[in-house]
């Protein structure tokens, strides 16, 4: 998805950068439009040039993040083998992220409810249709691989849209309590998670 105010001299990337830190500070709710204007040193007004509410920001914001998500799990799991190596490398890619895609992640799943209703803009309505596309995507892709782990008799049979979102259940759960400055690295976290999952899926219960 691509706009037109993506130039050199746009100042999308800088809000949608400084949103993602008002948001993930105080929460989307408590964030005030006009603060994230401040963080970029623009007018209030602005910011409308570039999004036409703060609901159309937090929106793209998700659709990124679901994109990026969508991409990394592709590129981590297409070379790898089937079965628990590529469930492994799947797990492994929706942690190896930088601060601020972390903090983004944390913004998505608090807002995940926006998704659920039609929104009456039109900019805010086709990145809701985006991110609902995405999140469809994201499943699809953890049901095929454990698909293609049973096929290749790597994994027991079992059901593989139950399980898929019983993994990414687990899997996103982490961005709900995640601090970069907590006990727990993103590596010690992944390493954890994997294997959790490889238990979940590979049981033969």
């Amino acid at each position: 998805m691509e706009y037109a105010d993506e130039g050199p001299r746009s100042k999308r990337a800088a809000i949608l950068a400084a949103a993602v830190q008002c948001f993930g500070e105080v929460g989307y709710e408590a964030t005030k439009w006009s603060k994230v204007a401040d963080r970029v040193g623009i007018g209030q007004t602005a910011l409308y040039h570039y999004f036409e509410s703060k609901a159309h920001c937090l929106l793209t914001i998700m659709r990124i993040g679901l994109s990026r998500s969508e991409a990394a799990f592709r590129e981590a799991t297409e070379t790898a083998p089937t079965g628990i190596e590529a469930l492994r490398a799947a797990v492994r890619s929706a942690y190896a992220l930088s601060p601020q895609e972390a903090l983004q992640n944390r913004i998505l799943q608090a807002n995940l409810a926006l998704l659920a209703a039609p929104r009456s803009s039109e900019r805010e309505e086709t990145e809701r249709q985006a991110c609902r596309d995405l999140v469809s995507a994201v499943e699809r892709n953890w049901a095929e691989l454990i698909e293609r782990g049973i096929a290749a008799g790597e994994l027991p049979e079992r059901d593989t849209v139950l399980t898929a979102r019983m993994l990414l259940g687990m899997v996103v759960s982490v961005w709900r309590w995640y601090r970069p400055d907590g006990p727990q690295s993103l590596d010690e976290i992944s390493d954890f998670v994997a294997g959790a999952s490889v238990r979940m899926v590979a049981s033969q219960e």
